[in-house]
């Protein structure tokens, strides 16, 4: 009997038994990890580990799994430490990634809702992968003369700002830098939103970049609203 192939039935019984939960049997073995040998073969390797205390039979006519000796030798003799060092590693730099962009996500959501509380506008910013874009403070715009008594203008500015790719195409579009920019009325691209302008610029946090913003009435206290997207633009980026 082959002690290496012993060591890889155990190693494949360790294997389905954490991914799955559920105990394997010989037929799965042979199938699903591909060892060029016999049925017969495999259940008396499976046997062998069975009597020497490292797989057990939870129940009647179900497969095997690890007994702690068995855990025991597949830590100390078979795992592959530098394959899952690799793995890990890899793992690692997808959830540090994952969690950075959430992060900044966080960051920019405090800074838009700021944003809307300090103009009374829609304020707005692009996700970190710059895909889609979220607001807050729709309801300011709603409240402003020019479009509580306009229904048909009202709709026009909300179902733009609905369609996220849209407005993610309209900002591509214009000439935005990291200098706070006001396009009024009809410098700006979408006919819909002609009504309105918008105050832009753009941001760059640990790696990410994107556009932050407010969009509000032709209407507005430039200066002021401005200077206000400059300053949370900084709490921004001492964030």
């Amino acid at each position: 009997m082959s002690e290496e192939r012993k060591k890889k039935v155990l190693q494949a019984i360790v294997k389905h038994f954490v991914e799955t939960a559920e105990p394997v049997g010989s037929n799965t073995i042979l199938v699903s990890y591909q060892f060029h040998v016999s049925p017969a073969t495999i259940r008396n390797d499976m046997m062998s580990l069975e009597n020497e205390g490292l797989i057990f039979q939870p129940h009647t006519s179900a497969g095997r799994i690890p007994t702690d000796k068995g855990y025991r030798a597949f830590v100390d003799e078979i795992a592959d430490f530098e394959k899952a060092r690799k793995e890990a590693q890899k793992a690692l730099i997808t959830i540090k990634k994952e969690h950075k962009t959430q992060k900044i996500r966080e960051r920019l959501h405090n800074a838009v809702s700021l944003m809307a509380r300090a103009t009374n506008l829609v304020s707005f910013a692009t996700t970190p992968d710059n895909e889609r874009t979220f607001f807050l403070g729709m309801s300011n715009v709603l409240k402003q003369p020019e479009f509580a008594q306009d229904s048909v203008r009202a709709c026009k500015v909300i179902e733009v700002l609905e369609k996220h790719d849209n407005f993610v195409n309209t900002l591509n579009n214009l000439e935005i830098t990291d200098q706070v920019k006001a396009f009024i009325g009809e410098e700006n691209i979408l006919s819909q939103i002609q009504s309105c302008s918008i105050l832009v610029t753009k941001y760059q946090k640990d790696g990410f970049e994107g556009y932050f913003g407010v969009l509000g009435p032709k209407r507005m206290r430039y200066a002021f609203n401005i200077v206000m997207v400059e300053e949370i633009k900084k709490l921004l980026d001492e964030s």
